[in-house]
C-alpha cells in the first residue's frame, strides 16, 4: 500500500507502524526461541538423565516413488561393478600389456585348422618368424576365393569343390 498523502506526520505515522508491525512479527519468533534455548557459552545444569539409551529414531515410511527406487539402485551400485585394484596392481596390468612390440606387414596363409575355419595364429606366428620376431597375433587378415581353371569353360556347371576360399594375415603384431 502506498502512502499519497501530501502530510508528512501522515506518512511518518504510516510508517513506523508498518515497522513496528514487521518487527513484531519476526521479534515474536525470536523471543520464542531465545526463551526456550540457552544462550551460547551458558551452560545449564539439570538432573542427569535417568537412562542412558540413545533416542530411536522415527521408522522412515517405505515411499515407493521413483526417486526412491533409483535411490535403491545406486545403493547397490558396488554389488555389481568389478572390485576397484590398488594403484599397484593397477600398473603390473599396464606393464603387462605394454610388453615391446612391432607391427610387421606381409602375406602368410592361414592353414585350415581341424574344424574347417582358418588357423591364423599359426600364420601370424610364421610372418613374425619370417621378420626375425619369436610369436605374433594376427592384427589384419584377407580372404580370396580361389578357382580352378575348369570354372572359365564356357557352358560348364560350376561344382561345389570348384572353388575354395583362403585366408592371409597381412600385418601381424609380433614379440620377441
Amino acid at each position: 500500500m502506498m502512502v499519497r498523502s501530501g502530510n508528512p506526520a501522515v506518512r511518518l505515522g504510516t510508517l513506523t507502524s508498518a515497522l513496528l508491525l514487521l518487527l513484531l512479527g519476526f521479534g515474536a519468533t525470536g523471543w520464542a526461541q531465545s526463551a526456550s534455548a540457552p544462550a551460547l557459552g551458558v551452560q545449564e545444569q539439570g538432573p542427569p538423565p535417568l537412562t542412558s539409551a540413545p533416542p530411536v529414531p522415527p521408522a522412515r515410511e517405505e515411499n515407493s516413488g521413483l526417486i526412491n527406487e533409483m535411490g535403491k539402485l545406486f545403493d547397490k551400485v558396488p554389488s555389481f561393478l568389478p572390485p576397484l585394484k590398488s594403484p599397484s596392481e593397477t600398473m603390473n596390468d599396464l606393464s603387462r600389456l605394454a610388453k615391446p612390440s612391432t607391427m610387421v606387414s606381409g602375406r602368410a596363409a592361414c592353414p585350415v585348422s581341424s574344424n574347417g575355419g582358418p588357423d591364423c595364429k599359426q600364420a601370424a606366428d610364421q610372418l613374425c618368424q619370417s621378420k626375425g620376431y619369436k610369436e605374433g597375433k594376427s592384427l589384419n587378415a584377407d580372404s580370396a576365393e580361389k578357382c580352378s581353371a575348369k570354372v572359365l569353360i564356357p557352358g560348364r556347371a560350376r561344382k561345389p569343390d570348384d572353388c575354395r576360399t583362403d585366408t592371409f594375415v597381412t600385418s601381424a603384431l609380433c614379440q620377441n
